[in-house]
């Protein structure tokens, strides 16, 4: 088997129609698609493209051990560096030598500041390697001001703020044009440089250029606390005086609204049916400019407008797909993250303040969040059947992916002795076939043979399938991951239906049946 080829994407600034044609081809294509990010954070070369990824592409991330200030010694900054860089590259080597082409995706072009750069040299001599480049964040910064970088035979410095300042003062001292990079936390230094060799007026500051929140202005007008890393300095080169007749000395800053917080609306779809989905939940999609989801549940979503992006992805990825929505809405989007069913539920809502939490960027805690319900599973099989959640009951997932089995055996035997009404989430998949069987063992045990089940599948979509059977004639091969199975309890019933189906429900009352000379409970 031949070896894979590797591909350095740039894929522009963060807007994602500023990705070339070429970037993109080779995206689709690739089966691998490696990025980097912070520990709690897609990344925004990931946002960037996320619109554009196919379902079955398998994900690389690449998570930096630190972002942000840089720790203080003993700590070794370079060596954990090369340690990542080193590991980094043993990762992305595995797919290739398996025959599978790898896309490296990069902000702006792979080879200018790009973290590519380091696997590049670790894998190019190895592999076939192949750079795209892209629209770099300082091409994309002097289109935000709108004025050109240099004139004529004007020099032009790329400068990192990273650098002591005594350098600074240095290399700036009567420089013509330039752009320092990498601001963050050194922004307050560089600005000093700047006020001391009177550079002030002709620079300007820009953030986020291209990406929602963008924002441009003044040096002295900028609280150094809130400078992010993607944001920069231009100072643009004094205006050839032959450009125009009447062009003004200096160059202006452009009115912009500072940005404002997004929006992130985790939003339920219900069992499947557009006429099942609240009316609040479409109107959150038509307003939502992103729609981020399993792709599944987003195709659910639809249809939606040209100008609407689509952030679909694989079902394993809840946490990624918060984090990305979070992303996202602390650009100043407005994004909606669909659900099946109730977002509450087994479901998304969980994810998205397990995100939150986690995160320290504050620009997520601003984001204005909501959740929105929708039709559960167990709801939308309790209508077609009739009424088995009519008394106590308690909803259990039987996935151990994120939880113990000996858990689940141990909440199933409790719920089961409390005679609550069962509704099993999650009951059989191809990596748990055996765990449903399990579950009826335990629930035979302990419940009537001819206790009614109800299996609802697909509920509110095409090819819907509603099964009322009982506890000691279901079978495990009647279940996966798209039925949601519900357990009667001792009062529950069965009455037969004029169309020679079965209803089922589960009487209000416990002990004797209440007479009609009862008084009415309060």
């Amino acid at each position: 088997m031949g070896k894979g080829r590797l591909y350095g994407l740039g894929v522009g600034p963060g807007d994602p129609e500023l990705i070339t044609l070429k970037s993109l081809r080779y995206l689709r294509a690739a089966p691998v698609v490696a990025y980097y990010a912070a520990p709690d954070k897609p990344g925004h070369a990931l946002t960037t493209v996320q619109p554009y990824l196919r379902p079955e592409q398998i994900r690389l991330p690449l998570i930096y051990p630190v972002t942000g200030r840089r720790p203080e010694p003993p700590y070794d900054y370079e060596g954990q560096m090369r340690e990542f860089y080193d590991r980094a590259a043993q990762r992305v080597a595995e797919h290739l030598d398996t025959g599978r082409d790898v896309a490296v995706i990069s902000e702006g072009d792979p080879l200018f500041y790009g973290s590519f750069m380091y696997l590049h040299d670790r894998l190019a001599e190895r592999y076939q390697t192949e750079v795209v480049p892209g629209v770099c964040s300082v091409a994309a910064s002097a289109a935000v001001l709108g004025t050109p970088l240099v004139y004529r035979d004007q020099r032009f410095q790329v400068v990192a703020a990273t650098l002591p300042e005594e350098t600074l003062i240095e290399w700036l001292d009567g420089v013509e044009s330039a752009a320092i990079m990498k601001l963050g936390s050194h922004f307050e230094k560089v600005r000093r440089v700047l006020r001391r060799l009177g550079l002030l007026g002709r620079a300007r500051y820009v953030e986020r250029a291209t990406m929602a929140g963008e924002r441009v202005c003044p040096i002295e007008e900028v609280d150094p606390a809130s400078v992010p890393y993607f944001s920069m300095i231009l100072i643009p080169g004094e205006r050839w005086p032959g450009s125009s007749a009447s062009a003004p000395a200096s160059v202006p800053t452009p009115e912009r609204q500072p940005p404002r917080p997004g929006r992130l609306a985790v939003i339920g779809l219900g069992p499947g049916a557009a006429e099942l989905m609240a009316p609040a939940a479409r109107q959150e999609l038509e307003r939502a400019q992103d729609i981020v989801g399993y792709t599944t549940y987003v195709e659910l979503a639809g249809p939606f407008r040209p100008d609407q992006r689509l952030f679909a992805s694989d079902n394993r990825q809840e946490l990624t797909r918060a984090q990305l929505a979070f992303e996202l809405a602390a650009q100043g989007r407005h994004v909606a993250l669909v659900s099946s069913g109730d977002p509450g539920v087994f479901a998304m809502a969980a994810a998205v303040f397990e995100a939150l939490e986690q995160s320290k960027d504050p620009a997520w805690h601003a984001v204005e969040l909501t959740v929105l319900p929708g039709i559960s599973a167990a709801q939308a099989a309790a209508a077609r059947a009739g009424a088995p959640l009519g008394h106590d009951f308690c909803v259990i997932s039987l996935s151990d992916n994120l939880k113990p089995w000996s858990l689940i055996e141990h909440r199933l035997r409790q719920a089961a002795l409390a005679d609550l009404v069962l509704a099993l989430y999650n009951p059989r998949s191809k990596a748990r076939p055996d765990q449903f069987a399990q579950a009826l063992a335990i629930l035979r045990g302990l419940r009537a043979p001819d206790t009614p089940v109800v299996l609802g599948r697909d509920l509110g979509r095409p090819g819907e399938a509603l099964t009322i059977t009982t506890l000691d004639a279901v079978q495990p091969d009647q279940v996966d991951m798209r039925t949601v199975v519900i357990v009667g309890s001792s009062l529950t019933r069965r009455l037969p239906r004029p169309d020679g189906g079965t209803w089922v429900y589960t009487p209000r009352w416990s002990g004797r049946a209440p007479l009609a000379s009862d008084p009415e409970p309060l």
